[in-house]
């Protein structure tokens, strides 16, 4: 019953041996022919996909960047939202750990929302996976370089009204309040947003990161987590069908690439300091 299901894996993967790991848990369009057939016409346009964002970090690779990138589309199930589908920000409305509907409200399923145990089927075959990949991967490189920063890359419509008032900030950086990475990064890379007076920027405002942000955010740890929230149109169309801008990507790429600079650089200086720290523990 499944078998399409099963011909696509639930993430892409790129290994780098550097000290960031990206990743990009809304940019799957894939949806399986038996979900499909129970979801209504709106949900072919895939409205709420973080699009282009691949395309976007085309530099990754020259940061020896770790990549892991879902496959399968956020309305089969959610990657970023815990897996008992509790609420990341309490008293607001937002989309479910397997939506019903659209960010627009428009309803999803034609006959019903999906039961329990299709949703906790969704869990263990799509989630989970998604989730031990990217759980190796941050282990294996804080093991290697004693320090991890987890960039998380997403991207939403610049109005939204069901989610925030107005008009989002162009760049959004959350850090869940200042606990999921050190000060001191997440300063640096305000600062540096700061520094682009033709773009808007925040931090930890509407959007403080999600379940991966917080879940494998601990700075104790030597593992660093930001998450980062952009504006689909200072790059892309926010209309069908969601057509990339070079142009105003060409504005953008350097901005992040930047950010992602300063990222590393600061996971290259916290490894240099715990190895100092480290010999200079030992007899």
């Amino acid at each position: 019953m499944f078998l399409s299901e099963r011909s696509v894996w639930p993430y892409r993967y790129r290994y780098g041996s550097g000290p960031l790991v990206v990743s990009m848990p809304h940019v799957g369009t894939f949806v399986p022919p038996s979900i499909a057939r129970t979801l209504n016409d709106c949900a072919a346009r895939r409205p709420d996909t973080d699009w282009h964002l691949p395309r976007l970090y085309d530099f990754l690779g020259e940061l020896d960047a770790t990549v892991v990138t879902a496959s399968f589309s956020r309305y089969v199930v959610d990657v970023n939202r815990p897996p008992d589908g509790a609420n990341l920000y309490p008293g607001r409305d937002t989309p479910r750990l397997c939506p019903t509907d659209t960010f627009g409200r428009e309803p999803l399923y034609r006959d019903g929302d999906p039961a329990e145990a299709e949703v906790r089927r969704r869990v263990d075959t799509t989630w989970e996976p998604y989730h031990r990949r990217l759980a190796s991967e941050v282990e294996r490189v804080r093991a290697k370089h004693g320090v991890a920063v987890l960039w998380d890359a997403h991207s939403i419509t610049a109005v939204q009204p069901r989610l925030f008032e107005g008009r989002l900030p162009d760049f959004n950086l959350g850090t869940a309040d200042g606990t999921s990475c050190d000060p001191a990064l997440a300063r640096s890379l305000a600062v540096t947003l700061q520094r682009h007076s033709g773009y808007t920027s925040v931090l930890d405002g509407r959007f403080k990161g999600g379940y991966i942000t917080r879940h494998f955010g601990s700075p104790a740890s030597g593992v660093h987590a930001v998450q980062l929230e952009m504006v689909e149109a200072i790059y892309m169309e926010e209309e069908p069908p969601f057509a990339f801008r070079p142009d105003r990507a060409a504005r953008v790429r350097p901005i992040l690439r930047e950010l992602l600079q300063r990222a590393h650089d600061f996971a290259v200086n916290q490894s240099a300091a715990r190895r100092v720290e480290a010999s200079s523990r030992s007899p």
